[in-house]
């Protein structure tokens, strides 16, 4: 994890990669629990021997359970030292761009592409592109918007 003593610090790097994350695993648990949460039980997602039976795959991650990863992910990325609480803002956009098939690892790579000063604190701007382990192609970019106080 990178730490950064103030925000003044963690802006400074705009422009730049501020760092990856570990490796996450995606197992039908968590797959099946993030469809209790939200309701969402579409088979692709919770029924294994359909998915495989029908489309000859496992089960895929719902697009939104990666998009939920990402403050647990960005969290093992950097901190701010000085930061007395940081707020998720909104995205900018969100595509996701390959499935997650259950077993999966994934990791978020961040880089700081805007920080501008708003509300008494910080409006910075992250593109998190969530990639799978061992594929080329990610499984989700988003440029997220959080809010940094000191």
């Amino acid at each position: 994890m990178r730490t950064f003593n103030t925000v003044a610090d963690y802006i400074a790097e705009k422009g730049n990669e501020i760092g990856v994350s570990d490796w996450v695993q995606i197992d039908q648990d968590r797959i099946n629990k993030f469809a209790d949460a939200t309701g969402d039980h579409q088979w692709i997602h919770v029924d294994p021997e359909r998915a495989k039976k029908e489309l000859g795959m496992p089960t895929i991650a719902h697009g939104y359970l990666t998009l939920s990863l990402l403050p647990y992910l960005m969290g093992m990325v950097s901190t701010v030292k000085s930061a007395t609480r940081g707020i998720n803002y909104g995205s900018n956009s969100v595509r996701f761009t390959q499935m997650v098939p259950v077993g999966s690892k994934v990791r978020a790579r961040v880089k700081l592409k805007d920080a501008q000063p708003k509300a008494g604190g910080w409006q910075v701007t992250n593109e998190v592109t969530m990639e799978i382990e061992g594929q080329e192609r990610p499984a989700m970019v988003a440029e997220t918007l959080s809010l940094i106080f000191e």
